[in-house]
């Protein structure tokens, strides 16, 4: 026998409701992990490391927190793409050595490359402590990444792009699926942290 119609439009009202209330719980979570991202208090670390791509966004938040701290060094992402251009460009007008500013190109252009290349720089150096600059949504994923890699204070340091609710919410989807890569498949775990 069919359920009847009242039967059918009453599950299918509860479907709705709890699929809408589950998507309004992940955008609330969404909002808290990848928005409201800022430090309670910021201090001074052996270098700040602007993570590569949304340089135009990113560079001056990271130059910002150098100069406002007195932090020695500038690190810089070099990716040689479209939205890494204004970081590329200082790098490429730099004069090297610069004991002031390091560029470095991750093995992979991406999140976990630049983890193994910040693991790196941090031994290489001798770095205690770092402040990384990267953009509000994606601070929650390259802190988890960054510090599977280093034994150094990871300090980060939110830049805040001008997203409209779409492109927000297409962030929080991305990151989302990175943030839980990131906790189901770690990095840098066949090599002891800082290497």
């Amino acid at each position: 026998m069919l359920p009847s119609v009242p039967a059918v439009t009453t599950a299918t009202r509860r479907a709705l409701a709890f699929t809408a209330g589950g998507f309004l719980l992940w955008l609330i979570i969404a909002v808290q992990l990848f928005v409201n991202t800022d430090p309670l208090s910021v201090h001074r670390t052996d270098a700040v490391i602007m993570l590569g791509g949304a340089a135009s966004e990113r560079l001056p938040a990271a130059q910002r927190i150098q100069q406002e701290l007195g932090i020695p060094v500038l690190v810089l992402s070099r990716t040689d793409t479209f939205g890494n251009r204004a970081a590329d460009a200082v790098c490429g007008s730099a004069a090297f050595p610069n004991p002031a500013l390091v560029c470095f190109r991750p093995p992979d252009l991406d999140t976990r490359g630049e983890a193994q290349a910040i693991s790196r720089l941090v031994a290489l150096n001798g770095w205690k402590s770092v402040t990384v600059v990267t953009s509000s949504y994606h601070v929650t994923r390259a802190g988890r990444l960054i510090s599977q890699c280093t034994t150094a204070d990871v300090q980060l340091v939110a830049s805040h792009p001008d997203f409209n609710p779409g492109q927000w919410l297409r962030r929080f989807v991305i990151e989302t699926g990175g943030l839980i890569d990131a906790s189901l498949r770690p990095e840098c775990v066949d090599q002891p942290a800082g290497m």
